[in-house]
């Protein structure tokens, strides 16, 4: 029996386990007894779909592979022979280690409701490409080149599919389907889809698997029988989910060039895996520049960078460069209102807690206030918004376990804004956003909190979960349920009032939106504080007006939470400006 015919048999209905397998002996100009275009290939906007199986050689698709164009990622797919073509390019190919996985479009089965709290549809404006290109930046992907998506956006060919938030009209994901028949008269009349991509702070469930059923149905109806689609291998949640789908691994491969993006592909995992997201984005861009690192504390995230003859030590993105002065100004909150206020920049009124009777004519002056601890991060120990005297004795208590006094706090509605200033310059702004969930009319509160725990922890490295905590039960009981309740069917419920993202929040990047004054009061108070690097906390009426309080300052802000801004080439530029470069691809 021959290897292909023993590879059909274990598909079901006997059918092809994949695209040409058994025609590659006899090549593409006679692909299932038809003639095809030949050398095809497909520009997506972030690179080339190289259809390998439709070139006469090995050398054609090697050769293609080299004029892959700066700042793109090209993806031959479908090799006859992939070790043939890496052989002749060995220093400049290497072998995608993802699998490939179809979905028969006979077996589909669709389902009903899938897309409850949103709207899937093609690109309409340039602002649907910026906000596409939005999601690319932040989940570390190449971003699309706009002209090319405008061009092609009624193509039936080359489809990008976007979700929609239907009651803000945000978009919340991103999937491309191309369809084969169309491109090259496949005989086969396949399809497949690439570059999904869900906003990591989006808060509706499901977004990925609405995507995915939604092109698969559209390439079904435009008459295609199977929709392709490669995953990193180590991608288990995804895996999961097109198994799910129906879809099963086919015998196919991708092959892409050795650059800097495609960089952690083939280099192998770094010695700096154990470190957290906000060590790692540094410790990588030092990697990227030749600068030497030594890890010292993978638990605490303490590394020390050398270049030449300079060494400076970090703990994420705080460094030797902030002198013990700058970092204890920023460590107390009340020392920290106090330098703002001399240097003239609005502030929010504070106390320190003094008692029941003086605590509560506070409570009394401003109706609503922020109890929190006077040092500490991260958002532990705050409660936001707190309007009757028994929870603020509560949350008096709470806070006080994290050491030192207990700060009360007017409570100043707005946007929560945090701008990131490296050497006194903007480098990003961002709104911080509290956790919010929305009913499946299913899931219990609890539940629906804990896989929105699972999915913000995913995204960010462990470093977001929500807290089930008496802050997130006092916000749910003001929201008029409880946590063993079902939330209804799209409804949506703000389940904390904090917007740090270690207890759950979503941030937003709005530097682009930023109005000058608020980029003004930021530099001043960095220049106040004398810290090169630090993280403010804004409540803005909207980041386009110049309305603002600044309500504390972060001595080491996350600098991995501001994609697609360059923090940390930026905080790279600081420690070692010889190392700086005119460009750099991302």
């Amino acid at each position: 029996m021959k290897a292909t015919q023993a590879l059909h048999m274990t598909s079901p209905r006997q059918r092809p386990i994949g695209p040409t397998v058994k025609n590659w002996e006899v090549g593409p100009a006679t692909y299932q007894g038809r003639r095809v275009k030949p050398k095809v290939i497909l520009d997506c906007g972030w690179g080339r779909l190289i259809f390998a199986h439709t070139f006469t050689g090995p050398e054609e698709v090697a050769s293609t592979l080299m004029q892959e164009r700066p700042g793109h990622r090209d993806i031959a797919f479908y090799l006859r022979d992939p070790h043939v073509v890496l052989a002749l390019r060995p220093h400049k190919l290497f072998l995608d280690p993802s699998h490939t996985f179809r979905l028969w479009l006979s077996d589909y089965q669709s389902v009903a409701n899938q897309k409850s709290g949103m709207v899937i549809t093609p690109i309409q404006s340039e602002a649907d490409v910026t906000a596409l290109n939005r999601i690319y930046a932040a989940r570390g992907m190449v971003t699309a080149d706009s002209d090319l998506l405008m061009r092609n956006r009624r193509s039936k060919k080359l489809c990008y599919f976007l979700a929609k938030d239907q009651a803000t009209n945000e978009v919340i994901g991103v999937i491309l389907a191309v369809n084969h028949r169309l491109i090259f008269d496949d005989p086969e009349k396949g399809s497949s889809i690439w570059s999904l991509a869900v906003d990591p702070q989006t808060h509706y469930p499901g977004v990925g698997e609405a995507l995915i059923r939604h092109a698969a149905e559209r390439m079904k109806a435009r008459g295609c029988n199977y929709v392709d689609l490669s995953v990193l291998h180590d991608n288990y949640e995804a895996i999961a989910l097109y198994r799910k789908l129906g879809f099963g691994r086919i015998p196919v491969f991708a092959v892409k060039t050795r650059n800097t993006i495609n960089e952690k592909l083939f280099a192998g995992p770094s010695p700096d895996q154990r470190l957290n997201p906000y060590a790692t984005i540094i410790v990588n861009e030092a990697r990227r520049r030749s600068i030497d690192v030594d890890v010292l504390d993978a638990e605490n995230a303490y590394f020390r960078l050398t270049f030449g003859g300079r060494s400076i030590t970090c703990r994420e993105s705080l460094s030797e460069l902030t002198s013990a002065i700058a970092m204890s100004r920023c460590a107390d909150k009340t020392l920290t209102r106090r330098v703002l206020k001399e240097a003239g920049l609005s502030v929010p009124a504070q106390m320190v807690a003094d008692g029941r009777k003086r605590n509560s004519e506070f409570l009394d002056q401003y109706r609503s206030i922020v109890v929190k601890p006077a040092t500490g991060e991260q958002g532990t120990g705050v409660s936001v918004d707190v309007r009757r005297a028994k929870e603020m004795e509560s949350a008096i208590t709470l806070a006080g376990k994290y050491g030192g006094h207990v700060i009360l706090e007017q409570y100043v509605k707005g946007e929560d804004l945090r701008i990131v200033l490296i050497n006194y310059e903007v480098v990003a702004a961002a709104v911080r956003r509290p956790p919010r969930i929305t009913g499946t009319g299913h899931h219990t509160i609890a539940e629906l909190i804990d896989r929105q725990s699972q999915r913000r922890a995913r995204l960010t490295g462990g470093e977001s979960r929500i807290p089930l905590d008496g802050e997130t039960r006092r916000c749910i009981k003001e929201g008029g349920y409880t946590l063993t309740e079902v939330l209804p069917k799209g409804k949506t419920i703000t389940v904390r009032k904090t917007a740090n993202l270690h207890t759950g929040g979503t941030i937003h990047d709005v530097t682009g939106k930023l109005h000058p004054d608020l980029a003004t009061a930021a530099v001043v108070g960095a220049k106040a504080l004398a810290i090169p690097v630090v993280g403010f906390d804004f409540i803005v009426t909207t980041v386009s007006k110049p309305h603002y309080v600044i309500i504390e300052a972060n001595e080491r802000p996350g600098l991995a939470n501001h994609e697609p801004q360059p923090t940390a080439e930026r905080f790279i530029d600081l420690l070692f400006p010889q190392t700086k470069t005119p460009t750099k691809l991302k």
